[in-house]
């Protein structure tokens, strides 16, 4: 959540929620060591059961106001009841993981969902510090270190073949990456990000490096 300098939250809030948002940064690296029906043993129970959670904090009010008296601190304006019924970050994390691992061969879903971790907690605490210039309507600062942290990621992540089209093709998705991250898509970002650099990826692959078999890790 790349945006310009607000005095709506504090800044100290926004960072308690990219350290919890951090510690999803486990479900590809986890993932990496499991093959995939293992990980959808997983990765769906736990989607079901906080989707299921955030279902009932909208629709079932003692729920929602147990929500909000410990948790309320930890969710942005747009995901409470008073400004419409919208799904949290955790909910959407989760829906996501599971969404790539089945979608995409490891090795994209390890990249693509490592950078939206990352680069999006970059993104945001950037953004909301630094922030000066508009950018899609939110900030070039924030855009800028989404950038330069995916481009970390792609350089540390696992890869097949370790030839320099690779981390090319990486870039690039990591690019695009930040380019959706900053532009008012009215879908929830853990959604767009890896999802649109999946496919980049995957695209990338299969134009440039076409013999390299983009399941040879799961």
């Amino acid at each position: 959540m790349n945006v310009l300098p607000s005095v709506e939250e504090s800044y100290g809030v926004e960072v308690m929620r990219k350290a919890i948002h951090l510690s999803s940064l486990a479900i590809p690296i986890v993932y990496f060591f499991l093959e995939k029906p293992v990980a959808l043993a997983i990765l769906i129970p736990l989607t079901l059961a906080f989707g299921l959670s955030d279902i009932l904090r909208l629709y079932h009010a003692p729920t929602g106001r147990l929500y909000e008296r410990y948790l309320g601190f930890l969710l942005r304006n747009h995901e409470r009841n008073d400004h419409g019924r919208r799904l949290n970050g955790a909910t959407y994390v989760l829906l996501s993981a599971t969404l790539c691992v089945i979608l995409f061969p490891k090795v994209i879903v390890v990249t693509a969902f490592a950078i939206l971790i990352v680069s999006d907690s970059a993104a945001a605490l950037v953004g909301r510090r630094f922030g000066r210039h508009r950018f899609f309507g939110k900030s070039l600062e924030g855009s800028a270190a989404f950038f330069a942290t995916a481009a970390l990621v792609v350089l540390v992540s696992p890869k097949i073949s370790y030839v320099p089209l690779e981390y090319a093709i990486g870039v690039a998705a990591a690019l695009l990456g930040a380019v959706v991250e900053a532009s008012p898509i009215p879908i929830d970002d853990n959604l767009t990000i890896p999802l649109s650099i999946g496919l980049t990826m995957w695209a990338g692959y299969a134009a440039l490096l076409p013999g390299v078999n983009v399941f040879a890790l799961g």
